[in-house]
């Protein structure tokens, strides 16, 4: 008897149909990352700000933050067929933390901290991460949603990055998505104080189920054809 997937995919978009949601619905996700990081911009000033218009009021390093996002969207829909690989998440940090972090783009190679949490992630090694990522996707009764998932909780508590861990490990959730025809992960106003919530037991814990399902009934989207 066939094992019935645990988080079965939502979406089997066509990969036109996919990119186009992808192109309609970045805006959401660059302020679903601000609003990660507890940034002091809305959703009408972040659309501002991808539209190219100087907003009033908004601090220049969280300007940097939005356009930083803008770029790692359109290296995702520019490089949608490429696999997903520890180098391609690599350079997706490159976009994201880029003039925010210590370094970007590269793995950290020192200890840090996560605020609320006394947990305290080991510094990453190469072949190390390279083995957990081969891990996740190689899943054989895992549905691309689910890997989606598991590769955000991955880089997300394991604070792969200096900076950005958490929008990296979306973003790359996103490409995996999108590639596979499955919606789009996006965390909205609405959701973020529960996310937060179970992102910090995650932390504590390493418990990630709860996270996980919570991101799979409320967070994903797609469009109905």
């Amino acid at each position: 008897m066939a094992r019935t997937a645990e988080y079965p995919d939502k979406f089997h978009l066509t990969p036109e149909q996919s990119l186009f949601l992808a192109k309609k619905r970045w805006d959401e996700n660059v302020y679903c990352g601000m609003r990660m990081e507890n940034r002091a911009v809305t959703f009408p000033q972040t659309k501002t700000i991808l539209n190219g218009v100087n907003v009033p009021n908004v601090q220049l390093d969280d300007i940097q933050a939005i356009l930083n996002m803008r770029d790692a969207w359109r290296y995702i829909t520019d490089t949608v067929n490429e696999p997903l690989t520890l180098e391609y998440i690599c350079a997706l940090n490159g976009f994201i933390a880029r003039n925010e972090a210590l370094e970007w783009g590269r793995l950290r190679t020192g200890s840090v901290g996560i605020s609320g949490t006394d947990y305290m992630p080991p510094v990453p090694t190469f072949d190390g991460a390279k083995r957990d990522l081969e891990s996740i996707l190689g899943c054989a009764d895992a549905t691309d949603t689910q890997k989606a998932l598991s590769v955000f909780l991955w880089c997300a508590r394991g604070q792969l990055f200096w900076d950005g861990n958490k929008r990296t490990g979306m973003s790359a959730a996103n490409k995996l998505l999108i590639y596979a025809g499955a919606g789009m992960l996006t965390v909205t106003d609405k959701h973020m104080e529960r996310f937060n919530t179970l992102l910090l037991d995650y932390y504590n814990t390493g418990e990630g189920e709860a996270l996980k399902r919570f991101l799979y009934d409320n967070c994903i989207q797609g469009i109905s054809v």
